[in-house]
């Protein structure tokens, strides 16, 4: 089994990263966690419960979740051996961050890791309508390898419900890390 980073950032859509926890969880991968402060209040606003109250439900151990500021954990470091690291979502101040070398805190630093040591990255911008500036910052990032992956559901495995639109995007941040799962239909198959 793997070993995954999942980042949850400030932008709205908390439950693509909250999901892809459970899902990796779930395979049986060890999963670690960042949460920023900004990322905690959007949980609480989306879900009325902060991240803290996820973690059992989940199956993420306190251990493997580190503070935001916290630059002496081992995310921060290359020598901390990963099979990818996720950010969703990912706000555009922290694609702005990233793209432009900055660590402003530890989710930017494991994504810049992530980059130097060659890992798989995948970032999933929420916001809608990009601006030239966001363009050119995922630009950059796609151009030293980063996986880009705009949270945009599809509709042709016909979802019901609204876990079934989040579960498509998850599906796809999996597929990135060639994890296998079972989170949607793909196209043409059978139902």
């Amino acid at each position: 089994m793997g070993k995954y980073l999942v980042c949850i950032t400030g932008a709205s859509g908390a439950l693509y990263g909250i999901r892809a926890i459970k899902a990796l969880v779930e395979g049986g991968h060890e999963v670690h966690g960042i949460v920023s402060h900004w990322g905690n209040q959007v949980i609480m606003e989306e879900t009325g419960k902060a991240f803290g109250s996820w973690m059992g439900e989940l199956g993420l151990p306190p251990e493997r979740v580190y503070a935001p500021d916290d630059f002496s954990s081992p995310p921060a470091s290359g020598s901390f051996r990963l099979d990818g690291t996720v950010v969703a979502p990912c706000s555009m101040s922290s694609i702005g961050a990233i793209a432009s070398g900055v660590c402003l805190n530890l989710i930017h630093r494991a994504a810049l890791t992530s980059l130097k040591e060659g890992r798989p990255l995948v970032l999933v911008p929420r916001e809608t309508p990009f601006s030239l500036p966001d363009l050119r910052n995922l630009t950059a990032l796609a151009e030293v390898g980063a996986a880009i992956l705009p949270a945009s559901p599809a509709f042709y495995h016909t979802p019901q419900t609204i876990e079934d639109m989040i579960d498509f995007v998850v599906g796809k941040i999996l597929d990135r890390l060639l994890v296998e799962h079972n989170l949607y239909t793909r196209w043409r198959s059978s139902k």
